[in-house]
């Protein structure tokens, strides 16, 4: 198959792109720079130069493709997060850029979309098990990802596939993860929340599987990440990672200056990836967390 990719020289991106091509797929990458464009390239991924918001652009690049898979975000890294504003540029992207992906998509005529979505929209369900039908908790932070799947849905309802894939906390080689070994490399604080709830994870590799999965899917939404792992045990992993034996959680007062931001981040979330796996044949290659997961992090420090 022939995939147009969003968001190609990001986290997702470049994992994507690996898999896609490791698979035997052709890529072609959405860059906004030459400097972008010679990441897809490395990657083997053939570049246009476009935006998510250029309905141009896009219908130009998607000529030819089998499937889009729309995976372009702009999350701001550690502290940036709490500044006014931060969400604006990503919450963008998620409400008219995702629109007009579809919208170029169904014009190009490409059969399938896939839409990456996170599983933070799901209401705390304590230690209960969440799957796609559980509740979903809207707020001023979560609406835009919702919007954006609904998007999706507007191109599986005008005759296309819809895949949204609501993928947990990426850890592994991405900037956050990074600003967390050092913080804790430093014995400071990383952990959000209560060490005893429950958190949904995935490994930077196992987004690209996940992309390839998607390729075959039925239309749908799906989880995607790793077995639940406890905040406390997230925390100390990284920790240990980073050389030290000990993990130290914020004070409660951060989590309510961060208000919305920082809640959909707290929440306890024992989401089960089942149904992807017997739907669609995706397996991770990381299941569980353990502090491996940052060995090239750890390198690279």
């Amino acid at each position: 198959m022939q995939v147009f990719v969003t968001g190609g020289n990001g986290v997702m991106g470049r994992s994507s792109i690996s898999a896609l091509r490791e698979a035997g797929h052709d890529v072609v990458a959405l860059v906004r720079s030459h400097a972008s464009a010679d990441v897809v390239h490395a990657l083997g991924a053939r570049a246009v130069f476009g935006n998510v918001h250029d309905h141009a652009s896009l219908v130009v690049g998607m000529e030819g493709c089998d499937a889009v898979a729309n995976l372009a975000t702009r999350i701001p890294v550690g502290w940036g997060a709490l500044r006014p504003g931060s969400l604006k540029s990503v919450d963008r992207i998620r409400l008219s850029g995702a629109r007009t992906v579809a919208a170029a998509a169904q014009h190009a005529g490409v059969g399938r979309m896939i839409q990456q979505s996170l599983s933070f929209i799901y209401a705390d369900a304590a230690e209960n098990w969440i799957d796609e039908k559980s509740a979903i908790d809207v707020t001023r932070a979560t609406e835009p990802l919702i919007v954006a799947e609904e998007h999706a849905e507007a191109f599986g309802a005008a005759g296309g596939v819809a895949v949204s894939l609501r993928f947990g906390l990426v850890t592994g080689a991405d900037r956050n993860t990074a600003w967390l070994l050092r913080r804790a490399s430093r014995g400071r604080s990383i952990g959000l929340g209560s060490r005893d709830s429950w958190m949904h994870v995935v490994h930077t590799d196992d987004v690209g599987t996940a992309i390839v999965a998607a390729l075959t899917a039925p239309g749908g939404a799906y989880n995607v990440g790793a077995e639940p792992v406890r905040r406390g045990e997230y925390a100390h992993a990284i920790a240990v990672a980073g050389g030290r034996r000990e993990a130290y959680f914020l004070p409660s007062w951060v989590l309510r200056a961060g208000g919305e931001k920082l809640e959909l981040l707290v929440r306890s979330q024992r989401v089960s990836s089942a149904r992807f796996t017997d739907l669609a044949g995706w397996v991770p290659t990381h299941p569980t967390l353990t502090p491996e997961w940052l060995d090239g992090l750890v390198r690279h420090a």
